[in-house]
């Protein structure tokens, strides 16, 4: 067997085969179609072969190329980023979309130790109006943009 001289590409290229290969099996019990009529199953079957493909292409490139190994795991960004996500989805219904928003892209900002306050509530903004034009306007979803005590 070949040495692993990349870790990082080699374990992400295998993370992208199981989720190709996970891809495609959940996707088998819906009807194929063809590519002029897709069926139900035809998008996560095609989204799977491309995962296994790139998974396999980052796999083969890591027994080639030198690259760093694996940093040990750090615990608070990951409860930092996962618990945003969780406040997020408590607080959207009260709040309304834009302002969790907000909140869940500056708390998230902070679990990096590059975190920068005014650039990261620039962004939140942003990705805001962005959340506000996609899933409100566009896909219609009943979700608050502002809270009641706004005029939401």
């Amino acid at each position: 067997m070949a040495a692993i001289r990349h870790p990082k590409d080699f374990w992400s290229g295998v993370l992208f085969i199981a989720i190709g290969v996970s891809t495609i099996v959940a996707g088998s019990k819906y009807t194929l179609g063809t590519a002029a009529r897709m069926g139900p199953g035809y998008f996560p079957r095609i989204l799977g072969i491309l995962l296994i493909a790139l998974g396999a292409i980052l796999a083969l490139r890591a027994l080639r190329l030198q690259g760093a190994g694996i940093p040990a795991w750090k615990w608070r960004p990951t409860l930092v980023v996962l618990g945003s996500v969780v406040l997020f989805g408590a607080i959207v219904q009260l709040v309304g979309v834009a302002i969790s928003t907000v909140v869940l892209i500056v708390a998230a900002s902070a679990a990096s130790h590059e975190f920068r306050p005014l650039e990261s509530l620039i962004a939140g903004v942003l990705l805001a109006a962005l959340a506000v034009g996609v899933f409100v306007v566009g896909l219609k979803l009943q979700l608050p943009i502002w809270p009641t005590f706004f005029g939401g």
